[in-house]
């Protein structure tokens, strides 16, 4: 795996770099801003993943956010997972409402586990999804959809534990449910979202897609692209 860091603290950047190259992860530029992030993408396009925190010079706000988009956009095959303090949630509905895939969304307090850090890394890279718990539902209190608003509380959580990138089993055990009640909870999801008969996991992608769109629209106006 072939990866971009970008921190503006060289502490923290130099600690990451040296963790991944640890885990045999490439690590081919690091960046202390977000201009300096987009010119390391350009000039490595064969990056598997960029590691981007939202807040960077110069203005400390949401420029890591910014670039963020800014790649997904200009460079769809390169994956994105953001890591930070707190959650944006103004700007992460436009993230991640570009697709499910290739996207993560980690809060830095809660990377406390090098392996599960690694698995999420991994698993963005290879075109899935990582979304902190934290950001899921404070996004999922912002939706307005009247589609969604069909789903039942146990669906809400399905399909939030869905957008977070986790499998059925994985689903399974964190709501402490069977497999096949996990199931029965993703066809009636598909039911009420008007998903129609297009393989389950093309389905499964658009009904996390219907769920990140509903957050864009709650997104606050005044924003331009």
């Amino acid at each position: 795996m072939r990866v971009i860091i970008a921190e503006d603290s060289v502490l923290l950047r130099s600690g990451m770099a040296r963790l991944l190259e640890d885990e045999g992860v490439e690590v081919l530029a690091q960046a202390g801003d977000a201009e300096a992030l987009m010119a390391a993408v350009a000039e490595h396009p064969e990056a598997d993943l960029c590691l981007v925190d939202i807040r960077m010079p110069p203005g400390y706000s949401e420029e890591g956010m910014d670039a963020a988009i800014r790649i997904r956009r200009a460079h769809p095959g390169v994956a994105v997972l953001l890591l930070s303090q707190h959650v944006v949630s103004r700007y992460a509905g436009e993230l991640l409402g570009g697709g499910a895939s290739k996207v993560g969304y980690l809060l830095k307090d809660r990377v406390a586990d090098i392996e599960e850090f690694m698995e999420a890394l991994r698993r963005v890279a290879d075109g899935g999804a990582a979304i902190d718990p934290e950001v899921v539902s404070q996004l999922l209190s912002r939706r307005s959809d009247s589609a969604l608003d069909r789903l039942s509380p146990r669906e809400d959580e399905v399909l939030a534990a869905m957008a977070e990138g986790l499998n059925n089993a994985g689903i399974a055990a964190r709501l402490v449910i069977t497999e096949r009640a996990v199931e029965k909870h993703i066809r009636s999801i598909f039911t009420k979202l008007d998903l129609g008969q297009d393989d389950h996991d093309h389905r499964r992608v658009r009904a996390v897609l219907e769920y990140l769109r509903g957050v864009e629209t709650a997104a606050p106006e005044g924003r331009k692209p």
